[in-house]
């Protein structure tokens, strides 16, 4: 009994071994890298837009950033808009707008409607 235990302890520090010396080529095949702000889209756009649509004040909060720089914006309502850096903004899925529709983010944040999320 003793003899097969010893066997099997040696072969798992072989296994452990060959990890080890396996672990720096899967580090040079999958860099890591920190994340930095400039890496993280959501930070060029504000976390807010408020717009009057219909009468009614609404709450747009950023829902994505695609690759190409489209940045999503959903209400409650089921509303929904995109805007780009340096585009206007657009509604998504009506032929009505609200009082954001067509405003840069310059725009929009000289009229205090974006607000940004600032540490």
């Amino acid at each position: 009994m003793t003899h097969a235990s010893r066997r099997k302890s040696i072969a798992l520090a072989r296994r452990a071994l060959a990890g080890l010396v396996a672990a720096p080529t899967l580090v040079a095949a999958f860099p890591l890298h920190a994340v930095h702000a400039e890496d993280d889209p959501f930070s060029q756009f504000p976390l807010v837009i408020h717009c009057k649509y219909n009468e009614t004040y609404h709450a747009f909060y950023i829902s994505r950033v695609s690759q190409d720089g489209v940045a999503t914006y959903v209400a409650s309502d089921r509303i929904a808009g995109t805007i780009t850096l340096d585009g206007q903004a657009k509604a998504i899925g009506g032929a009505g707008g609200g009082s954001c529709v067509g405003k840069t983010l310059v725009e929009l944040r000289a009229s205090q409607q974006a607000y940004d999320l600032k540490p």
